[in-house]
C-alpha cells in the first residue's frame, strides 16, 4: 500500500492514504525509501517515526508500508557484527559508502554469502516444538550456535540435511497443520514482542564479575537487573567494559544507546582488541555490538534497546547466559522526549512522556533467568545492566527513579571517587543489591558459611569511619581513642587494599570470588587482632609499622595460582607478629 507525505516534523511523518496500514508497521517514506515505523494510527492518517535523517522530504513524497512490524533477522553470523538500531551492518555499509553513511543505505543484516557448517541433530520423522535443536553450527571458536525452531512452529520434521549452507538455504522442512515450512538457518522476530518462556526461575545465583565492589557488596544475579547511574568521567563506561570482559557469562551484547560519538567510537575500536580472559581468544567471538551515538538519528536510539535485547533473547533460548549492557538509557530517554514532543503529547515530569516509566519497566522486564521453550527444559538467562547519565548526576530526575523503582541493584558512581582515582567509583554508602538474601544460600555454599557475616562487618566499618570522618574533621585524628583509630585504619584497608581495583593491571584486573573472599577475612581479621593488641596496650601507630601491614596492603597482587599457599603463610604471620606485640604489652 502506497500514501503520501502531509507533513513532516522532524523526524515525525504525518502519511496519508494508509487505510489497511497497522500500528508499528515499517514504512518506506520518499524516493531514498527511509526506513520508518507508524506509531500513532487515526483513520488512514499515520504518524510515522523516520529512523533516519528526514531532510528534503516533502509533502506529496510516497509512504509505502512493508506490512510488517520492525523486526530482526536471527540466526549465524550475529557475533562480531557491529549494527546501527535497526540492525543494519555498520561495518560492511562501511565498506560500501565510506565513513559517512548516506540515506536510504541499507544491506542485509547477516551475511548472505557466508557458508555455515551445519550439523543437523533432530531426527526426521519427530514431531517437534517450540525450542527444539534442529542442528547446530560452529559460529565462532568460543560460541556453538544452536539453530531452533522458530516460537510458533511445531509440526512434523519431514526433511533436514547436514551440509554446508548459506543463511538463505533451505536446510529442511516443517510440515504443520497449515502445510510445510522450509526451514532455513534463521529467523525473523518482532523487537517489541518478548520472545516466550517456559517458566521464570528465581534469581539464586550470582554474576561473577571479578569486581571486588560488586561481587562482595552489591552483587547481581544471573537474570537480574542493576543501573550505572553517574555524571560525566565518573567511570560508567569502563565499569561495563570491565563487565564485559569478565563477567561470568556467555554472550555480551553492548548498546551504545545515544552516547556521545567518540566514546563510542573508543568501545569499537577497543572492543575487537581485548581478549576473552577466559580462552585467549578475541572477545568479539562472543560479543554483538549495537551503535547508535547522539549524531546519529534520534528516533533510531529508542529501536536500538529493543534491538538488543531480542538478541540477547535469543541467543538465552539457546540456553546461555547473556550479558546486556546498555549504555545508556537516559539518551533513550531523552529520544521519547524528542517524539512525544513532535506528536504533541501531554508532557510528564521534566517533559518527558507520561509513559516514560511503564516503557523503562518493559525494558527491564525482559531480563531474567528462565526454562526455554524446548522439550529438555534448558535454562538460560539475560542480565540488564543499565547506564544512566542524569544531568549533573541528580539521580532525583525521572530516568533514574524509574530505572530504580525496576533495577534490584544500585552503583551509585561517585563523581569525587573518581576525582580520587579510585575506580570502580561505586560509593559503597548509597549502593545497594536486593539480591543479597536470595545469593546468601550460594554464597554460603560456595565459600564459607561465614562470608556473609563477614561482608556485614565490613560494611558496618566503612559506615562506622564514615561516621567518625565527620569528628575527625572538628577535632583532629589524634584526639580519637586508640580503638577509634584502629577502626578507621581497617576502613583505610578496605578501601585501599580490597575496593579499589586497577582496570589496567593484568592481576588486580579480575579477583576470583575465592580471593576475594580470603582478602576480606586477612583485612577483619587484622582488625579483629589490632583492637586485641590495643586492649593490651599496643597503639595503631606502632601496629602500622610491622612488616605484614605491607605485605596485607599488596595481597591484591598475588596471582591467582598463589592465592591458596600465599593467603596461608600472610595469615600465619599476622597471628604471630600481632601475637608478638600483644604478648610484648604492645612495645
Amino acid at each position: 500500500m502506497v500514501g503520501s507525505v502531509a507533513r513532516v516534523s522532524g523526524p515525525v511523518v504525518i502519511a496519508e492514504g494508509l487505510v489497511d496500514a497497522k500500528m508499528y508497521d515499517v514504512v518506506h517514506v520518499g524516493a531514498l525509501g527511509l526506513v520508518g515505523e507508524i506509531i500513532r494510527l487515526v483513520g488512514g492518517t499515520a504518524t510515522v517515526q523516520v529512523y533516519e535523517d528526514t531532510t528534503g522530504i516533502r509533502p506529496g513524497d510516497p509512504v509505502e508500508t512493508t506490512g510488517q512490524a520492525l523486526t530482526v533477522e536471527l540466526g549465524p553470523g550475529l557475533l562480531k557484527s557491529i549494527y546501527d538500531g535497526v540492525q543494519r551492518p555498520l561495518d560492511v555499509i562501511q565498506k560500501r559508502v565510506g565513513d559517512f553513511i548516506t540515506r536510504g543505505t541499507s544491506a542485509p543484516p547477516l551475511d548472505e554469502k557466508a557458508v555455515w557448517e551445519f550439523t543437523a541433530t533432530a531426527k526426521v520423522g519427530s514431531v517437534v516444538t517450540p525450542g527444539t535443536i534442529l542442528g547446530t553450527v560452529p559460529e565462532t571458536a568460543l560460541i556453538l550456535h544452536k539453530i531452533l525452531v522458530p516460537p510458533g512452529l511445531r509440526g512434523t520434521l519431514t526433511d533436514l540435511s547436514s551440509g554446508k549452507y548459506t543463511v538463505r538455504d533451505r536446510i529442511g522442512t516443517l510440515e504443520t497443520d497449515s502445510g510445510p515450512v522450509p526451514l532455513t538457518l534463521t529467523h525473523k522476530w518482532v523487537v517489541r514482542i518478548p520472545r516466550p518462556v517456559t517458566q521464570k526461575l528465581p534469581p539464586d545465583i550470582p554474576l561473577v564479575t571479578g569486581q571486588r565492589t560488586i561481587d562482595t557488596f552489591f552483587p547481581v544475579a544471573k537474570g537480574g537487573t542493576a543501573c550505572i547511574p553517574g555524571p560525566f568521567g565518573s567511570g560508567k563506561t569502563v565499569t561495563q567494559q570491565q563487565l564485559a570482559k569478565w563477567a561470568d557469562s556467555d554472550i555480551v551484547v553492548y548498546v551504545g544507546c545515544g552516547e556521545r560519538g567518540n566514546e563510542m567510537a573508543e568501545v569499537l575500536a577497543t572492543f575487537p582488541k581485548l581478549l576473552d580472559p577466559k580462552s585467549g581468544r578475541p572477545l568479539m567471538e562472543r560479543t554483538v555490538l549495537i551503535a547508535n551515538t547522539s549524531n546519529m538519528p534520534v528516533a533510531a536510539r529508542e529501536a536500538s534497546v529493543y534491538t538488543g535485547i531480542t538478541i540477547a533473547e535469543y541467543y538465552r533460548d539457546m540456553g546461555y547466559d547473556v550479558a546486556l549492557m546498555a549504555d545508556s538509557t537516559s539518551r533513550w530517554a531523552e529520544a521519547m522526549r524528542e517524539i512525544s514532543g513532535r506528536l504533541e503529547e501531554m508532557p510528564g515530569e521534566e517533559g518527558y512522556p507520561a509513559y516514560l516509566g511503564r516503557r523503562i519497566a518493559e525494558f527491564y522486564e525482559r531480563a531474567g533467568r528462565v526454562v526455554t521453550l524446548s522439550p529438555d527444559a534448558r535454562t538460560g538467562s539475560i542480565t540488564v545492566v543499565g547506564a544512566v547519565s542524569p544531568p549533573g548526576g541528580d539521580t532525583s530526575e525521572p530516568v533514574s527513579q524509574n530505572t530504580l523503582r525496576i533495577a534490584r541493584v544500585f552503583w551509585a558512581l561517585d563523581a569525587s571517587l573518581a576525582s580520587r582515582r579510585h575506580f570502580p567509583s561505586i560509593n559503597w554508602l548509597q549502593s545497594y543489591s536486593l539480591y543479597t538474601g536470595d545469593l546468601e544460600p550460594w554464597y554460603t555454599a560456595s565459600l564459607s558459611k561465614d562470608f556473609i557475616a563477614l561482608r556485614q562487618k565490613a560494611l558496618e566499618t566503612l559506615q562506622k569511619e564514615s561516621e567518625l570522618q565527620e569528628i575527625v574533621q572538628l577535632v583532629g585524628v589524634d584526639a580519637l581513642p586508640e580503638r577509634e583509630k584502629a577502626v578507621l585504619d581497617v576502613a583505610r584497608m578496605l578501601r585501599e587494599d580490597y575496593l579499589q581495583q586497577s582496570a589496567y593491571d593484568e592481576v588486580d584486573t579480575y579477583t576470583s570470588i575465592q580471593k576475594q573472599a580470603r582478602m576480606l577475612r586477612a583485612i577483619l581479621r587484622f582488625g579483629d587482632l589490632e583492637q586485641e593488641a590495643i586492649g593490651k596496650g599496643a597503639t595503631v601507630a606502632t601496629l602500622q609499622k610491622l612488616p605484614v601491614r605491607t605485605k596485607l596492603s599488596r595481597m591484591k597482587w598475588i596471582p591467582e595460582a598463589e592465592t591458596q599457599t600465599a593467603f596461608d603463610e600472610l595469615e600465619r604471620e599476622t597471628d604471630l607478629a600481632v601475637g608478638a606485640l600483644t604478648a610484648s604489652g604492645g612495645t
